[in-house]
C-alpha cells in the first residue's frame, strides 16, 4: 500500500515494519513471527471495526473502483456516452459488455471516482451531475429494449451539489433514474462497492438484488453531514461524525437486518484495498450467483417484486 495506514491500522503497520527490519537483518524466523503477529492483529482489528472506521475503509483511495471491476469482470466492453441532451458526465460510466465466464451480455453502469489527482478531477470524484443520471436512464431503457440484464456499481459520496447541477435539474434527474430502475423490464443487480451516499447512490440502486461489500457504507447522508445538521457547527460535526455513524446504521450488517440490502460480500483480510484483485473476483462470483435465478423471470414479475422489495424495507422493526 502506498497510502499511509488509517489511524486504527497503525499498530499493524508498526509490526509489519518490524518484519521488514528482521528480514533485512537476515533474521527470517523473526520476520515470519512478526508477519504472523501482524496478520492476527489485522484480523482482530477488522473484526471489530466501528461504523466510523468502516466509513474510513469505504473511502480508502486504494479500494477498487469502477475501472477495476470493469477490467476484472467484463469482456468486450463498449462504452456508451452522453445523455443526448446536454453533455457527457465522466462521474457515471456505462456501456455494454459480457460478464466474464458467463458469456452473458450486461449493461454495466456505475460511479467512477478516479485513481489519481488528474482522474479524480476528470471524474468529479464520482459525484454525478444531472447529465450523468440522464445518461443512466438512457442506458437502462436501452437495456430494457434489447432484453439485456443491468448491473450497477455504486461508489459515491453523493450527487454533485454545485449550482450548475441544480440549475440543470439534479433532483429531477435523480428521481427519473430511480424510476427507471424500478420500471426496468430486465434483471437489475446493484453492488455497493465503497461509499453509497444519498440520492446519488439510490438513483442507481432500486434493484432486484442489492449486494454490498463487507466494509462499504450506505446511507441517506454522510456521517459528517448528519453531524452538521444535528450539532449545527463545523467543529462539532467533525467531532461527532463517529457518533452520527453509530446512530445512522450505515454498515452492511445493519442494512441487511433492515432489509435494505440482500447479500454481504466478504472482503479480503484487511479490506478490499489490500487485495483489489481478490475483491473483484468475489464480486464477480456474487453477481453470477444472484443473476442466474432472475434471468427466467418475466418483466411483470421483476417489476412487481422490485417494487415490493423497496416498499418492504425496514418493516417489522
Amino acid at each position: 500500500m502506498s497510502t499511509p495506514p488509517l489511524d486504527f491500522e497503525k499498530p499493524v503497520a508498526t509490526i509489519q515494519a518490524r518484519a521488514v527490519d528482521y528480514r533485512a537483518a537476515g533474521d527470517e524466523a523473526g520476520a515470519r513471527h512478526a508477519e504472523g503477529a501482524a496478520r492476527r492483529l489485522l484480523a482482530e482489528t477488522y473484526a471489530r471495526l466501528t461504523p466510523w472506521q468502516k466509513t474510513q475503509v469505504a473511502r480508502h483511495p486504494e479500494r477498487p473502483h469502477f475501472r477495476d471491476f470493469l477490467a476484472g469482470m467484463v469482456d468486450d466492453f463498449t462504452p456508451l456516452a452522453g445523455d443526448r441532451n446536454f453533455a457527457e458526465d465522466h462521474a457515471i460510466v456505462g456501456g455494454l459488455g459480457r460478464l466474464r465466464g458467463q458469456n452473458i451480455p450486461v449493461m454495466l453502469i456505475g460511479h467512477e471516482k478516479g485513481h489519481d489527482t488528474a482522474t479524480r478531477v476528470k471524474h468529479n470524484f464520482g459525484m454525478g451531475r444531472p447529465e450523468g443520471y440522464r445518461k443512466a436512464v438512457r442506458l437502462i431503457e436501452l437495456a430494457g429494449r434489447f432484453n439485456v440484464p443491468i448491473i450497477t456499481l455504486v461508489d459515491t459520496a453523493g450527487a454533485f451539489p454545485g449550482i450548475d447541477a441544480e440549475e440543470r435539474g439534479q433532483a429531477e434527474a435523480i428521481a427519473r433514474a430511480t424510476q427507471a430502475c424500478l420500471d426496468a423490464p430486465v434483471p437489475l443487480i446493484t453492488a455497493i462497492t465503497g461509499e453509497g451516499g444519498s440520492g446519488g447512490a439510490v438513483a442507481l440502486a432500486a434493484a432486484d438484488r442489492v449486494l454490498m461489500f463487507e466494509h462499504a457504507i450506505y446511507s441517506v447522508i454522510s456521517p459528517e453531514g448528519c453531524a452538521s445538521i444535528l450539532w449545527r457547527t463545523a467543529d462539532k460535526a467533525n467531532n461527532h461524525a463517529a457518533d452520527a455513524a453509530d446512530a445512522m446504521r450505515v454498515t452492511a450488517g445493519d442494512l441487511k437486518k433492515l432489509g435494505v440490502i440482500d447479500t454481504i460480500i466478504t472482503e479480503p483480510l484487511g479490506g478490499a484495498h489490500r487485495d483489489p484483485t481478490a475483491a473483484v473476483a468475489s464480486l464477480a462470483m456474487a453477481l453470477a450467483t444472484e443473476l442466474a435465478p432472475l434471468l427466467p423471470l418475466s418483466a411483470a414479475d421483476l417489476k412487481q417484486s422490485r417494487r415490493r422489495k423497496v416498499l418492504d424495507m425496514g418493516r417489522g422493526l
